[in-house]
């Protein structure tokens, strides 16, 4: 197995079906914990040294955060919506509990600073449809600087048809390059399905994720992943995202790095930059336009 491919499972304890936390000098800066709970069933996490967003990716919650409750409306599943989000500080606790059951992500990422617990209306979360052709994707960025104001944490959350390439061009955020790169590693915890009207079983859905490195910092990921898989990029070129004919592809994303600025900024693989210019003229993928 890669060292940066977490197959479902592969991170599981007691509490937590995907358990990924920060610390050391390869992986420094993100955390992500998904859990299934039943409904009344609880999590209770003492943030430390890291801020948190609570995420339902299926069914409703409450949150408690230092003895104020918030309610988080959720979704069906991370296909048809978005959703409510919650952000926590560091140096404090949060309980969330199921109302009715469902499966939840809470990401995190190192801080130096405390901000306010903040709520954000799934009807607050900009949605961004990118790209064109079959390069289209749903970006549905209810993390990112601009719309919550956090100390390091960035986080989003994608849908990518069936058929299409998403995270493309290849690009990558590993240098602190004023006004052009960020030093961001990165989290990509997918879902897939296959496509409404599809004969084929949920967990037959797959897609593919790709990772490679500079001359100076090499690394090699060419994945086949599946519902609740996890990859880490620690550094260089990534993407595509791959979703094969036949199966959507869902991946929420992490990123924090060491730089003072709380910013996303990327950098195109040159070789492939080019195919920017051809999405001009180009229909955004219309299965994208039906939804939300």
């Amino acid at each position: 197995m890669n060292e940066w491919v977490r197959p479902a499972g592969s991170t599981a304890d007691d509490e937590y079906d995907t358990r990924i936390q920060p610390g050391g000098d390869v992986w420094s800066h993100t955390g992500l914990l998904v859990t299934d709970l039943a409904a009344g069933e609880s999590r209770t996490v003492q943030t430390g040294e890291q801020e948190w967003i609570v995420v339902p990716l299926s069914g409703s919650a409450s949150v408690e955060v230092e003895g104020v409750r918030y309610g988080l409306a959720g979704r069906p599943d991370v296909f048809g919506a978005a959703t409510d989000v919650l952000y926590v500080p560091r140096d404090s606790a949060f309980t969330v509990t199921s109302t009715s059951g469902g499966r939840y992500a809470f990401c995190s990422a190192t801080a130096r600073n405390s901000f306010p617990v903040a709520l954000v209306p799934a009807g607050d979360v900009p949605d961004e449809l990118r790209g064109a052709g079959t390069a289209s994707r749903r970006v549905r960025n209810f993390g990112t600087p601009g719309v919550l104001d956090a100390d390091s944490i960035i986080a989003c959350e994608v849908i990518t048809p069936a058929g299409n390439w998403s995270s493309y061009p290849p690009h990558k955020h590993d240098e602190e390059r004023d006004g052009v790169e960020t030093s961001l590693e990165e989290i990509y915890y997918f879902e897939l399905r296959p496509e409404p009207g599809a004969p084929a079983a949920p967990e037959g859905a797959f897609g593919y994720q790709r990772v490679y490195g500079t001359t100076e910092r090499p690394i090699e990921v060419l994945a086949e992943v599946r519902s609740t898989d996890v990859v880490l990029v620690p550094h260089g070129w990534h993407g595509p995202a791959m979703a094969p004919p036949g199966y959507d592809m869902y991946y929420l994303n992490v990123m924090a790095g060491p730089g003072e600025t709380r910013a996303w900024l990327i950098c195109d693989d040159p070789t492939h930059a080019w195919v920017r210019q051809t999405w001009d003229g180009q229909p955004v993928d219309p299965r994208l336009a039906r939804t939300e």
